[in-house]
């Protein structure tokens, strides 16, 4: 074999390997279907200093989205839901390394900024890592919804186009009940085809 083509094997295994990445980030999981539970959990996604003080997202914005939050913090309380926080921290080697090429190396396992924001530091009563935008991927959301039997996600967040979608979207293939409160998230970019596809998948955008 030449230098050559052996350094092109190696570029073409590269690319597969950041192209499987890739797909591991954006997948939605299906997971065993739930059955009948009488719970709702407020679900607060990725309200971690990274992303709330150092993202693309305009003050006003969150200012907005700060006071639904807390105003939905507040709620859960006073009806005795959990409040469930999702944590973003890339740990498969692959995503790490697109998270590093393509994120600004943001939320990279075991970096500055992965903590809750300081606004939202005291809200959960339970925290759940994740390593992709869909909460679900790794099973350990599951075990925590059997185990407070929760059939209704109440979620808030960022990013709406992102991991709100992809964990409502994976909610609902194993048949929770998901109601996505707008003004308690965030997004980079406009809402409107991820709106669509999480309505028409059951979802509600409230």
């Amino acid at each position: 074999m030449t230098l050559a083509y052996l350094f092109a094997t190696a570029c073409l295994l590269l690319l597969v390997w950041l192209g499987h990445g890739a797909w591991r980030i954006g997948a939605i999981s299906r997971g065993e279907k739930i059955g009948d539970r009488k719970n709702t959990a407020l679900v607060l996604v990725d309200l971690q200093s990274v992303f709330w003080q150092s993202g693309p997202y305009a003050e006003a914005a969150k200012t907005t989205a700060e006071a639904a939050i807390l105003t939905e913090a507040e709620a859960a309380r006073v009806q005795g839901n959990p409040i469930i926080a999702l944590r973003q921290e890339w740990s498969i080697p692959s995503t790490k390394a697109l998270a590093r090429l393509a994120m600004k190396g943001q939320a990279i396992e075991g970096s500055a900024g992965t903590e809750l924001a300081p606004p939202f530091a005291s809200l959960p009563d339970h925290v759940i890592v994740k390593r992709v935008q869909d909460a679900f991927e790794t099973g350990e959301l599951d075990k925590l919804m059997k185990n407070l039997d929760v059939g209704t996600l109440r979620i808030v967040g960022l990013d709406f186009n992102y991991c709100v979608q992809k964990t409502a979207l994976a909610a609902r293939n194993r048949g929770y009940e998901v109601e996505v409160v707008k003004a308690g998230t965030l997004a980079a970019s406009a809402t409107e085809k991820a709106e669509t596809l999480m309505q028409s998948n059951g979802v509600v955008i409230l």
